[in-house]
């Protein structure tokens, strides 16, 4: 991403010429073909009537900002069909503009992206809450039909970052929390490096403005000294690759400010304190060329211990691949990258590489059907969850930090952080999870309820008469671990209590009785509630459940629901419990696998029939 932003130069006229910008469009982006050009020129013109006249609260006109973010887009190297979709992102919230409307002028694909976007555009996510969890899961699954959705959203989300000035401070913070819980780590995810160290750096930049200024002064102040130090390090690197007869080409640049930020909680220190400041990346041509490199590197330079790090090898979840290693020069921690010219471009794009490769010329394009978070949210869409449990898990699989470790086989499973071996059991295969009473890293036995370290070995030690636990719910971190587990303790344990379930049907209660009481009210009567209905309806019944008329069974009533007698019940064969009996509108009892196979017909006895 360009850290100018597009059309300043021109915006700043007091009268903005509409044909001017479309110009600026085309001297900036002059590798569009002219059908693809053409087809802009049409959506700008359709934009600029639609809106004529109209402006932001910033007194702009209101065709400002979709220019910014389709020119984000388009920056990227995606296809004319996202570049329109995110001219149009905001569109359809104008009452002169319908989808059939888009469809008609622009084709279907456009008006799929626009319609999907227009869905999320301008939702308040409260990121600190669940209020909007059900806005997010939308989002979200909308970028596994067309992940362009995201890529017009992020592009949204990036411009008006940078144009933040013009709200007030309290909304200024809301806006950054929400982009650094929700939009800086989906950019990560997607492998799209650039965007997401500009997201950070602007949301510090207005949660904390006094951190902010203090760093850019300290880096600012060092300039001159940083670049003196880093020309030597630049020049030793050349004159040894050149020696090699390997061309490389190498940059030099001080971390981004939100990267120091975090060193400075880590450590406990001031921005003035740190050293590990400075990068060099170096690019070449083959990973062979990579791996030659890095000795090149260490052989000028001592390694500090443990900062060497292979992503070729072992590429990110997000198809991100580099050699990392931190060296001490001339006193100083230096980190160095190293990663090919593809490599490069994977990691400045990261998803959106998929469209500069559009013509299959380059067999090292990204899939995006190969992405871990598609692939994980794939899994959420086929699940059941409520709100919380839905934010929980995006906060902790999808957006959070991750692990490498491996399967004695040298398999490279990636987790993320905090999770146990009870996590890597089951992501090894359900069975195992089940059957976990052990495991060793490195060799050596450790606690199954240890959060894992990047890089260990890990086996799993089982047991066939083991099964899940209820503390083992509370300890994992992953989404399929937590279901399994849920699902067999729903099945198999009757003293468990899905709280998640009791809560919701809690709530539905509250609100069916609000209802009621309000109908009644209307109505000038009040219901029969409280102690004296319940034992109305208890008494005839003797609190025993039948069975085809008998009761020579051994019955459980489930803690989830606590059924009570005259309560509408269903019954299932539970697993060496006999019979376990539910209210009928349960929804953990929906929740059971294979239910409709394992369900038994359930009465209450009344009493009359002792």
């Amino acid at each position: 991403m360009s850290d100018t932003k597009p059309f300043d130069i021109i915006t700043n006229n007091e009268v903005i010429d509409a044909d001017l910008l479309l110009n600026e469009f085309h001297k900036r982006f002059s590798s569009f073909t002219g059908e693809e050009l053409a087809m802009f020129d049409k959506a700008w013109k359709f934009l600029t009537a639609k809106t004529e006249g109209m402006t932001r609260s910033c007194g702009k006109p209101y065709f400002l900002h979709p220019l910014r973010v389709a020119s984000l887009l388009a920056e990227s190297g995606l296809d004319v069909d996202c570049v329109v979709s995110g001219l149009f992102h905001d569109i359809l919230a104008l009452d002169s503009v319908s989808r059939e409307e888009i469809r008609t002028l622009f084709g279907e694909t456009v008006c799929k992206i626009v319609s999907d976007t227009s869905k999320i555009t301008g939702m308040k996510i409260n990121s600190r809450t669940i209020q909007q969890a059900d806005n997010i899961r939308k989002m979200l699954f909308a970028m596994i039909d067309d992940v362009r959705v995201i890529l017009v959203k992020l592009a949204d989300r990036l411009d008006r970052m940078r144009n933040l000035k013009s709200i007030d401070e309290k909304s200024r913070r809301l806006v950054a929390a929400e982009v650094m819980d929700i939009w800086a780590p989906l950019a990560d995810r997607l492998g799209m490096q650039s965007m997401k160290n500009e997201l950070e750096d602007l949301s510090l930049k207005y949660a904390n403005p006094d951190v902010f200024q203090h760093i850019k002064a300290i880096v600012a102040q060092k300039k001159d000294e940083r670049a003196s130090y880093l020309e030597k390090a630049v020049n030793a690197i050349y004159k040894g690759a050149e020696k090699m007869g390997t061309s490389v080409t190498i940059s030099s640049r001080a971390k981004h400010f939100y990267s120091i930020y975090q060193k400075m909680r880590k450590r406990g220190k001031g921005a003035d304190e740190l050293f590990d400041l400075l990068a060099l990346r170096i690019i070449c041509t083959t990973v062979p060329e990579c791996y030659t490199l890095i000795g090149l590197v260490h052989s000028l330079w001592k390694p500090m211990d443990g900062r060497f790090k292979d992503y070729i090898a072992m590429p990110k979840s997000n198809g991100y691949q580099s050699l990392h290693t931190t060296v001490i020069c001339e006193g100083k921690p230096l980190e160095i990258q190293i990663r090919t010219a593809d490599m490069h471009n994977k990691a400045e794009h990261g998803v959106a590489s998929h469209w500069l490769y559009k013509k299959g010329t380059n067999r090292d394009k990204v899939d995006i059907s190969n992405l871990g978070i598609v692939n994980q949210l794939q899994e959420l869409k086929n699940q059941d969850l409520s709100d919380e449990t839905f934010f929980n898990q995006l906060k902790s699989d999808l957006l959070g930090d991750e692990i490498f470790v491996f399967t004695p086989k040298g398999d490279v499973v990636q987790l993320p952080a905090g999770s146990t071996a009870i996590d890597f059991a089951y992501h090894v295969h359900s069975a195992v999870g089940e059957k976990i009473v052990g495991a060793k890293a490195d060799g050596k036995i450790i606690p199954i309820t240890k959060p894992l370290e990047n890089t260990q070995i890990i086996e799993v030690l089982t047991n066939p008469q083991a099964h899940p636990t209820e503390n083992q719910l509370k300890i994992v971190r992953t989404s399929k671990a937590r279901q399994k587990i849920h699902a067999w303790l729903t099945a198999n344990d009757p003293t468990f209590v899905d709280k998640d379930a009791v809560a919701k049907r809690e709530a539905e209660i509250a609100a069916a009785n609000a209802n009621a009481q309000k109908t009644q009210g209307a109505r000038h009567r009040r219901p029969k509630l409280g102690a004296e209905a319940a034992n109305a309806v208890s008494h005839k019944y003797s609190g025993r459940v039948l069975i085809d008329n008998t009761r020579n069974f051994v019955i459980t009533f489930a803690g989830c629901c606590s059924p009570k007698p005259g309560d509408p019940i269903v019954g299932y064969v539970s697993r060496g419990r006999g019979i376990t009996v539910h209210r009928a509108d349960c929804i953990t009892f929906q929740r059971i696998p294979n239910i409709d196979k394992r369900s038994v017909e359930v009465t209450w006895e009344e009493a009359t029939s002792h």
